[in-house]
């Protein structure tokens, strides 16, 4: 795991190394062991390096053959890399280093672009094309690992977060209208290409690009998500399906230990968590280091999951650590957890995975996380409001949407109002080919736009921070496809994930399977009481803060009646505008 920059100039002129210098140690939380840079001529590669794969100096970046003609700055995990090896050399290629970084460096000198189906794993890679002039660059199917764009007639750069892309500087910071009414609405979701920043894109997961010296620019999509059995698995039971998950899950897990460090597991005490525990415990790890976080209670809320996470750790003797953290620690933790997003992310369990990666960091430098499974599996309470409603869209939007266009219009500045085009992007995700059944479509937006830039980013943003590198299991391929072929009456049962939570039986004791489902939480910040009220207020009302984006009598508004400001998922509306208001601050915009 590690952070990425380039630049690559149009223009005739040699790249700006001093540009991709600055942008490449504003990474080095990423990468926190070594740091590399390459220049020639058009292009110049940066890298921050977290040593897991392989410790040795063989591997560090950037990495260039120079019998190959290529160089390549690498982002991420490829977990059958020791598989893609043998085939490499089974073709003639030798190699230097012992990691997966050289593997991507001469597979895609054998195969190309088709390279990319061929990897399991986390990436965002780009690879300079010395005999051609050309950059490719690619990103993992479902967007686990991050790579932002900036360009200008002049010249493209890129960068594994937002924050450090600025650093090179020559990046208009106005707001794009479009991606603040998805903000607004779409639960902070802002689907790709887009960014908050006009002038800033992110590279679509599952998308390769390559531009060459002269701009010209190509871009492809190399994988989907189609729902729906093959025709061969139209007659499988629930039984069936589940022991198909079963083996696909274990693999998954299995092939996620793969590092030269030790791997530890995020805990929270929900069935996802526990069941990976469970499964490392069948794959023969001992001594597994587990971590779980808890906040005070607030709004009648509690704020830990203790009693079941410490269940499983007692259930399968692992190295527990339990950290709680009071309120005002919250507050203080703020700024740091926003100067590490990439983008502004509203859901309350940011805080919690920042703190957490801190404490984490300090034992392991690898985790495995559960991230995906309620998108893949359908555990949350919209499914099934989708799979009764006679106008599924419409049911999705009543549940997932954080208000209405009317009162979104309230809310901003009228030089910044915009049609509703969030309420637009869904219809027409949703009028895709691929997943006819009304909850399909609900579960392939979330899985491959949502997840990506809810759950996914902020794990990747807050271990990273920390120089922690997060593994999620859920979102291996093989899993995701699998997930997409089982059908929805197998997921939408027994309270949600039934054909995950039948497997699950197979390996974690049931009470940490039959109870109310789980939510990292934050109640301070869902309910917004006491100091941190105050704080949100004073964030909002400080003239200082006034940007032009909001109306002032929304403020007004909310603070005067605290029942109007949850959201249908209980989000604070108050706490979602005061986010975009300090990741401004903290990113200097």
């Amino acid at each position: 795991m590690c952070g990425i920059a380039g630049e690559l100039r149009f223009d005739n002129q040699a790249a700006d190394l001093a540009a991709v210098e600055r942008i490449t140690h504003h990474l080095a939380p990423r990468g926190p062991d070594a740091w590399g840079f390459h220049s020639e001529g058009p292009v110049a590669l940066g890298h921050r390096r977290l040593k897991i794969m392989d410790l040795a100096e063989a591997s560090g970046q950037p990495m260039i053959d120079t019998s190959l003609g290529l160089s390549l700055v690498f982002n991420g995990a490829i977990y059958n890399y020791p598989e893609l090896r043998g085939e490499l050399e089974a073709l003639g290629y030798r190699f230097f280093s012992g990691g997966d970084t050289e593997v991507l460096l001469k597979g895609y000198h054998a195969w190309g672009e088709q390279l990319l189906p061929r990897l399991n794993g986390m990436f965002a890679f780009a690879i300079w094309e010395r005999d051609k002039r050309r950059l490719f660059i690619a990103r993992d199917r479902l967007g686990i690992k991050p790579l932002y764009l900036s360009q200008t007639g002049k010249r493209l750069r890129f960068a594994s977060s937002l924050p450090a892309l600025l650093k090179g500087g020559d990046i208009d910071p106005a707001l794009d209208p479009v991606a603040l009414n998805h903000y607004l609405n779409f639960h902070a979701v802002v689907p790709a290409p887009r960014t908050l920043l006009a002038e800033v894109q992110k590279l679509p997961p599952a998308t390769w690009m390559t531009i060459d010296a002269d701009g010209h620019t190509e871009r492809q999509r190399w994988w989907t998500l189609d729902y729906g059995p093959l025709p061969d698995e139209r007659e499988l039971t629930l039984d069936d399906w589940e022991d198909r998950l079963l083996s696909s899950l274990r693999d998954a897990v299995s092939v996620r230990q793969r590092a030269a460090r030790e791997v530890g597991v995020l805990l929270s005490g929900g069935v996802d968590s526990s069941l990976l525990v469970g499964l490392l415990h069948e794959a023969g790890v001992e001594d597994l280091l587990t971590f779980s976080i808890g906040f005070e209670d607030a709004g009648g809320e509690r704020g830990d999951e203790f009693q079941y996470s410490d269940l499983i750790a007692q259930r399968y003797g692992t190295r527990h650590h339990q950290l709680r953290i009071d309120e005002n620690e919250v507050i203080s933790q703020l700024p740091a957890a926003f100067r590490a997003m990439s983008e502004p992310m509203v859901s309350h369990d940011c805080i919690a995975f920042y703190l957490l990666s801190r404490e984490v960091s300090k034992h392991c430098k690898v985790v495995q996380s559960g991230q995906g499974a309620d998108e893949l599996f359908a555990g949350y309470h919209w499914y099934p409001k989708v799979a009764g409603a006679k106008d599924p869209l419409q049911a999705y939007r009543a549940a997932f949407f954080d208000r209405s266009h009317g009162e979104y219009l309230d809310t901003v500045r009228e030089a910044l109002r915009v049609e509703d085009v969030a309420s637009e992007f869904v219809r027409d995700h949703f009028a895709q080919p691929g997943a006819e059944d009304p909850v399909d479509k609900a579960l392939r937006l979330d899985s491959t736009i949502m997840l990506v830039d809810d759950p996914v980013k902020r794990v990747d943003n807050m271990t990273m921070a920390w120089g922690l590198e997060a593994r999620v299991p859920f979102l291996d391929y093989r899993v995701a496809e699998l997930s997409a072929r089982i059908p929805s009456r197998f997921k939408l049962g027994d309270g949600g994930k039934q054909v995950l939570k039948a497997a699950a039986r197979k390996v974690i004791p049931s009470e940490v399977i039959d109870r109310p489902k789980g939510y990292f939480p934050v109640p301070g910040l869902k309910h917004l009481q006491g100091n941190t009220r105050a704080w949100v207020s004073e964030l909002l009302l400080d003239p200082s803060q006034d940007r032009g984006l909001f109306e002032t009598a929304m403020f007004d508004r909310l603070l005067s009646d605290p029942a109007s400001d949850l959201t249908p998922l209980r989000g604070s509306k108050l706490w979602q505008l005061a986010a975009l208001n300090l990741w401004l601050t903290e990113q200097g915009l």
